[in-house]
């Protein structure tokens, strides 16, 4: 199988606990939001469908991962950097 190129990986805090988790292909986000996704809502199909379009030539990957972030931050996740970054209130 081939995988399509999915640019660089996109890390997201996908539970309570602060587990990471690293996508990379647009078949792992594919099988995520068909198989492991949250919630069912209107950002989650649009971003199945971008998906499965990308991967099917007929649109851009930069369009499937613009809805597959819309997606992530629907159904709660954080992005890991945003969970990384100093606390700046509370900098001395």
């Amino acid at each position: 199988m081939i995988e399509i190129y999915w640019g660089k990986p996109l890390s997201f805090v996908v539970s309570p606990e602060g587990d990471i988790q690293n996508f990379s292909t647009a078949e792992q986000v594919r099988y995520w939001l068909r198989k492991k996704w949250p919630v069912s809502d209107h950002a989650r199909e649009r971003a199945l469908h971008q998906v499965e379009a990308a991967m099917n030539c007929l649109a851009s990957v930069g369009t499937a991962r613009r809805a597959f972030i819309a997606a992530a931050k629907s159904a709660g996740f954080m992005p890991e950097n945003l969970m990384t970054q100093p606390n700046r209130d509370t900098a001395v």
